[in-house]
């Protein structure tokens, strides 16, 4: 267990050093696409393709972020009325759902990953679709992992 808490935190460091490079060059990107159309009548081809993919990104990670910060939106009608065993139930029953659902979601990202391996298609610069498109796996994955250590932390504390 102590392995996943130390795993969680090396990720978490990795994700806000790739969430600050990732929202950097796609704000140059789509800067440099602005002033390149409006001021020399021209563009980069890839451009708009790379802060697409770019705005995936960045949201899968947040999300990511989101669940180990605990800050994703939550409904806490039941939660502001029953205190003590009540209310860690609720949380449990919560951070249960939450790591259901996102292992649902990454197992249907891995489906989805293949298929597009299949179909061969290309993003670009030849790049196969798939590449970019392994955020979503990964990211659901590590939420799933998160919100599953959080449920576990509850019954231990």
């Amino acid at each position: 267990m102590k392995f996943l808490y130390f795993l969680d935190q090396r990720i978490s460091r990795l994700e806000q050093i790739l969430i600050v490079a990732l929202l950097t060059v796609m704000i140059l990107m789509a800067f440099s696409q602005i002033v390149l159309r409006n001021f020399f009548s021209t563009g980069i081809a890839w451009g708009d393709s790379l802060v697409r993919y770019l705005v995936v990104w960045v949201g899968f990670v947040g999300a990511a972020i989101a669940a180990k910060e605990d800050k994703h939106i939550t409904i806490d009608v039941l939660s502001r009325w029953i205190t003590g065993a009540g209310e860690r139930t609720i949380q449990a029953i919560s951070h249960f759902s939450s790591a259901a659902i996102c292992g649902l979601l990454t197992w249907a990202g891995i489906k989805f990953i293949w298929f597009e391996a299949q179909m061969g298609g290309t993003a670009f610069f030849k790049l196969p679709i798939w590449v970019p498109e392994l955020i979503i796996p990964i990211t659901f994955g590590l939420m799933t992992m998160r919100y599953t250590l959080r449920l576990i932390n509850g019954f231990t504390t």
